[in-house]
C-alpha cells in the first residue's frame, strides 16, 4: 500500500475556495449567499466568513508592455 510522505502543499491541492464575482456564491461556513464585498475580500453577512475575491486576472494600463522599439512612420 502506498503512503504519501510528502508535506501538504496548498497550491497543489485542487479547488480553491474563493468568492467569484458574477456567480452564485454560497458561504462554506453557513451555506447562505449574502455577501459584503470589498476590494480584496468578500465577507458573509451571516457568519462573517471572509473569502478572497477571485477576479480571474489583472487589468489596467501597465498590464501589457512591449520592450521592442516602435518603427518610425514615413514622414
Amino acid at each position: 500500500m502506498y503512503y504519501d510522505t510528502d508535506a501538504f502543499t496548498a497550491a497543489q491541492s485542487g479547488y480553491r475556495i474563493a468568492f467569484r464575482p458574477g456567480e452564485r456564491n454560497y458561504c462554506p461556513g453557513c451555506g447562505q449567499s449574502h455577501w459584503t464585498v470589498g476590494r480584496m475580500t468578500a465577507e458573509c453577512a451571516f457568519c462573517a466568513t471572509a473569502l478572497p475575491i477571485n477576479t480571474g486576472g489583472t487589468f489596467g494600463a501597465g498590464l501589457f508592455h512591449n520592450s521592442a522599439k516602435a518603427e518610425q512612420l514615413a514622414a
